[in-house]
């Protein structure tokens, strides 16, 4: 069953609430600590590039700004009628893992352009590990399509928090690491944007990543 969307006052309601009570209890119980989340604007489009090791590092990312964000998730989250009501009020697009999908894409570049922020996790799902794989290009594509500046967020704990397959949380230190802005070339009005640059940008993002991830690691006190 489908239910009707929210209306954008609704769900901006919905995402204050659900981010607020994220937040108390992220500070609460994980000792949440963030480092650099003033280098977010308080308005205009960018791209948060996130590591991706536990299911809770989404919910997180809503801490580092009040803003309304819009996110990338697994279209499986979308397989009832509450849950696409829900993710689709708190800014979410189901998104097709095992191909590229442009549908997915296009709702990215349009929300980027009206001055959103989004939240991209480049190494596509959840990994595991201090080393950041091999990365996805959406969120180079995105930056050079639209010139949004992407911040690399390192999260630390978090494996250990929600490891894969856990069914409870754990009470352990979570730390996040905002990085510097990373400016893309400025786009070509009508150009897609050409290959190498997306490759050149896709690995400057990785070599960031991994910096502020190592960073939120030390700060957690991950082994």
């Amino acid at each position: 069953m489908r239910y009707p969307p929210a209306s954008p006052a609704v769900a901006r309601r919905v995402y204050a609430v659900v981010r607020g009570a994220i937040a108390g209890f992220a500070a609460l119980y994980w000792r949440l600590r963030i480092e650099g989340a003033e280098r977010l604007p308080a308005r205009g489009a960018f791209i948060l590039a996130p590591v991706h090791r536990s299911n809770i590092d989404p919910p997180i990312m809503s801490v580092l700004t009040r803003r309304y964000m819009r996110y990338l998730g697994k279209e499986e989250m979308w397989k009832y009628g509450w849950s696409a009501w829900l993710w689709d009020a708190l800014g979410a697009f189901p998104v097709q893992r095992d191909k590229v999908d442009r549908e997915a894409m296009r709702r990215c570049r349009k929300a980027l352009e009206a001055g959103e922020p989004l939240v991209v996790f480049p190494e596509g799902t959840r990994r595991a590990g201090p080393v950041v794989e091999t990365l996805f290009h959406g969120p180079a594509h995105l930056a050079l399509a639209t010139g949004a500046p992407i911040y690399p967020v390192g999260i630390g704990g978090s494996q250990r928090a929600m490891p894969r397959g856990a069914r409870f949380l754990r009470p352990v230190r979570v730390c996040v690491v905002v990085g510097a802005p990373i400016v893309p070339e400025p786009p070509a009005p009508g150009r897609t944007p050409p290959r190498r640059a997306v490759l050149a940008l896709t690995e400057r993002v990785a070599k960031e990543l991994q910096v502020v991830f190592d960073q939120a690691r030390i700060c957690a006190g991950d082994p």
